[in-house]
């Protein structure tokens, strides 16, 4: 297990070094920073010179380096007159503090050398200088400065978010824009449904089963023929709240009085 635990622990030091550059740190402060984020037990500079092979020198002062970023902090056990340093294991806290480091050492400087560049254009040019040139290169200047200004509020907008809503923060970017409007009726674009399955306009479709549909208005003609459909009967009006009217009865003749029994003829 012990073995397994220091191929992991190498590996990921060593990896982590690889990707300094990215973090805007040298390699050694990255692989002190890996070695101290892994381990469960806060580490002295002796077990870092012994375990990364660096000099007192070198682990020093980037372990100096690594507190100042905030990505260590010291810590002392009771007894003991060495200094021992521990890692921050949030990793929002040590992305948001990676982040605002590299912004304000790399993105705040290349923006204040815009702005400087952008107050001398706007003072007084040269008699030699083409107007042209000028207005396209401040142009260009104030393009940068604007997307790096918009870079800037939407960092400060995912920090105001913090670690706990990012998951709810991606969810938003990467649902589809049909998926969100699936809360409407309907999706957007899509004709009404017809609960009858019938066509828009109000016409069954034809069903293999019974045969084509039969016509409605008397100028269709009856499919399969040609021939014009027979005028149907007119048909009561079946408007709600009115009485139908009821068809007259036919009258009967009276029915015969019987004889009276004294008159009927012996059989």
């Amino acid at each position: 297990m012990r073995g397994a635990f220091d191929e992991v622990r190498n590996s990921l030091v060593r990896h982590w070094g690889e990707m300094s550059g990215y973090w805007g740190i040298n390699r050694t402060m990255a692989e002190i920073h890996a070695l101290l984020f892994i381990s469960t037990e806060p580490l002295c500079t002796d077990d870092v010179m012994q375990q990364l092979q660096i000099s007192r020198g070198n682990a020093s002062m980037n372990l100096r380096g690594l507190v100042d970023w905030g990505l260590i902090r010291r810590v002392h056990k009771l007894g003991d007159r060495k200094e021992y340093f521990q890692a921050d294991t949030d990793i929002w806290h040590m992305f948001e503090t990676i982040m605002r480091e590299r912004r304000r050492r790399e993105v705040e400087p290349i923006v204040a050398t815009i702005d400087r560049c952008l107050q001398v254009m706007e003072g007084s040019a040269p008699a030699d200088a083409d107007p042209a040139r000028i207005a396209e290169c401040r142009k260009r200047l104030e393009h940068l400065r604007s997307f790096l200004a918009g870079m800037s509020r939407l960092f400060e907008a995912v920090l105001r978010c913090g670690g706990s809503s990012i998951a709810d923060l991606l969810r938003l970017i990467e649902t589809p824009p049909a998926a969100m409007d699936a809360s409407s009726s309907r999706p957007a674009g899509s004709a009404p449904k017809n609960p009858m399955g019938s066509s828009p306009g109000g016409r069954a479709p034809d069903d293999p089963a019974r045969g084509p549909r039969a016509p409605r208005n008397s100028d269709e003609s009856v499919p399969g023929t040609g021939a014009p459909k027979a005028p149907e009967a007119a048909q009561p009006d079946r408007t709600p709240g009115k009485a139908r009217p009821r068809p007259a009865k036919a009258s009967r003749a009276p029915a015969k009085p019987k004889p009276p029994a004294y008159k009927r003829r012996p059989r």
